[in-house]
């Protein structure tokens, strides 16, 4: 495990990456809790769509309390969701990306991705893009909300409230775990900066399917406080010993705490719908709120994770019992080549 230090610290010195947090679990137990570049075990580091996975753990836990299920009609908790033909999706549909609502609003602004009401309003009222169920493609926005809202339907409760008191707190972590970040912890909140030659591909890219340009994240709007603030479930923010340890309670107990069930795993990390991303047009399979395989596609049997757009990643692994979670400060719009540097590292 020397070499992952070793690495990270050249990374840094290099100025390829500025802070980077690598931990690493097996079977429950702490095995690296590695930084470098400058950045504290605890602090807090916005990661995109590494949380999708920490608002997907949410949804499996109420499952297992019996507060839903998988095959709950969105619109029986959600009334509103179920115009337009959206009648018949379902939770399933949104952890696997199938509902059909890839795309935000028209005229979506940043302070409106802040604004929950709005946003629940918006994409309960779109038209879906296929019948839900019948076709996946990645709800890089949409997903948070959709199932946000469910969440808050089903138990009264906002979502970060639940994660923090059925996942986060158990766990140990309830300061360092967050999809809106409490105003009285953005004081532990890393800034980012973005990578050399970010501003001018997000620029060439323009807008991308299902999110206008102004929509895409970079390191200047990581760093705003009303984002960092609100509950925007597609993005999280947090440590890696944190969203770490999740993975591991997820595998097994961690110091007594097991999140799920054997037989629970097993189905929220299985092969759920598989077929073709309608918005990015490659293939894609897709476990229940979870990419299958690890960051770089290796061992899609026995792994399942999130990677984010900034080059942040985590997963676990059910055959090796390892948990991983990598977050970083430089801002690498869609360039995961430093998780991509650290996979060869981990112990076998």
């Amino acid at each position: 495990m020397n070499g992952i230090q070793q690495t990270i610290d050249s990374l840094a010195a290099s100025g390829v990456e500025g802070g980077v947090q690598v931990v690493v679990y097996r079977h429950g137990e702490l095995l690296l809790d590695a930084t470098a570049g400058g950045v504290a075990p605890s602090a807090l580091v916005y990661s995109a769509s590494t949380g999708k996975a920490v608002t997907a753990t949410v949804v499996h836990v109420l499952v297992a309390r019996g507060a839903l299920s998988y095959d709950t009609p969105i619109a029986a908790l959600w009334p509103e969701f179920g115009a337009h033909g959206k009648s018949a999706a379902t939770v399933r549909h949104a952890l696997t990306h199938t509902v059909g609502v890839p795309a935000v609003p028209d005229g979506t602004t940043v302070e409106d991705l802040c604004d929950w009401d709005t946003m629940c309003r918006g994409i309960a009222a779109s038209v879906p893009w296929w019948e839900p169920g019948t076709k996946t493609g990645y709800h890089a926005q949409t997903f948070g909300w959709i199932l946000g809202e469910v969440v808050r339907r089903a138990t009264g409760r906002p979502i970060s409230q639940v994660l923090r008191e059925e996942i986060a707190e158990p766990l140990g972590v309830a300061d360092e775990l967050f999809l809106g970040v409490p105003a009285a912890a953005l004081g532990r909140v890393a800034l980012l900066d973005d990578a050399p030659g970010n501003a001018a591909l997000l620029e060439a890219m323009g807008d991308f399917p299902g999110t206008p340009r102004a929509l895409l994240p970079d390191a200047a709007y990581a760093n705003r406080a009303d984002v960092l603030t609100a509950d925007i479930p597609a993005g999280g923010t947090f440590s890696a010993r944190a969203v770490a340890r999740m993975y591991a309670a997820l595998l097994g107990e961690v110091d007594g705490v097991r999140l799920l069930t054997p037989e629970h795993l097993r189905e929220v990390t299985s092969p759920a719908f598989t077929g073709t991303d309608q918005l990015m047009g490659n293939p894609v399979t897709w476990a229940l709120g979870y990419a299958a395989g690890r960051p770089d596609g290796s061992s899609p049997e026995t792994s399942f994770g999130m990677v984010g757009v900034n080059g942040s990643a985590a997963f676990a692994d059910t055959a090796s019992g390892l948990a991983f979670a990598l977050t970083k400060t430089r801002f690498s719009f869609a360039d995961a080549s430093t998780v991509g540097r650290i996979l060869p590292l981990l112990p076998a």
